[in-house]
């Protein structure tokens, strides 16, 4: 990893400062993306080197598209992108532009970010995107008719959905890239402790997973694409998951609801 150019979305505590800290070490130069400047100063500390951040709100749209053309103006060449930003609502919120928050801040922001930032990808290869989704997404429904869930709301099958909607992200996003020497693709990081929930466990397979995802050299670890890996393994995702006319759908109303990726 050394001199690669690593950008981590909620890169400022928990599972993000993580990846970044143990990328760091590798000789990677560090971007992260947070919203909290005091999070976000003491997080560049950490991780130390060259790291830089830029900030945003990821739960909006302007910000989304904010964040992501300041770095695409300032790393005309991105390595690796990790999209890991997010969080789980107990109760149904919706931002300022009129989105259900879990599916704006857990889908959306990935959807965004990486196509603004596909240029400095594709000016990188053999570059690599990472969407860190999780196995929550067993209990995603995707709703085509209800996206923004306004007929009912439960926190866990909202946060699934996300997730789900991750994985068939990835999915369509390395159907879109054949041929680019950009590869993406979806994980599930294990139980982990950090700020998000109540969740107790450890980093050290997430670590793992990702360093076999970027720095593998082989085809058979740098070339996998539009998978999803548990446990360092490739993994079949639930039958949802898999539903590749489901992925395309669902890329066609996110460019409805944010103008990227069109």
């Amino acid at each position: 990893m050394h001199g690669k150019i690593c950008v981590i979305t909620g890169g400022t505590s928990g599972i993000g400062l993580a990846a970044a800290q143990a990328l760091a070490a590798k000789g990677a130069r560090i971007v992260l993306v947070g919203r909290d400047r005091a999070r976000g100063e003491a997080a560049v500390k950490r991780v130390g080197g060259r790291t830089s951040i830029h900030y945003g709100d990821l739960s909006v749209i302007a910000g989304m598209k904010q964040v992501a053309a300041e770095i695409a103006a300032a790393e005309p060449k991105i390595d690796v992108l990790i999209n890991n930003a997010g969080a789980a609502f107990g109760r149904r919120q919706v931002t300022a532009d009129g989105i259900e928050q879990t599916f704006a801040l857990n889908h959306l922001s990935y959807f965004v970010l990486t196509n603004i930032l596909l240029g400095s990808l594709k000016a990188a290869p053999p570059a690599r995107i990472v969407n860190v989704s999780s196995v929550a997404h067993q209990r995603g429904r995707l709703d085509f008719d209800d996206l923004m869930l306004t007929r009912s709301y439960d926190g866990r099958t909202a946060y699934g959905t996300s997730k789900l909607a991750n994985i068939l992200f990835t999915r369509e996003l390395s159907r879109r890239l054949a041929g680019t020497r950009v590869t993406a693709n979806a994980l599930h990081p294990g139980i982990v402790n950090t700020r998000f929930g109540d969740n107790i466990g450890g980093i050290v397979s997430l670590i793992i997973g990702l360093g076999k995802m970027l720095i593998g050299r082989t085809p058979e670890k740098g070339g996998v694409t539009g998978g999803y890996f548990v446990d360092c393994k490739l993994t079949k995702p639930s039958a949802a998951a898999q539903d590749d006319a489901a992925a395309r759908r669902l890329w066609e109303e996110s460019v409805r609801l944010t103008g990227a990726g069109g």
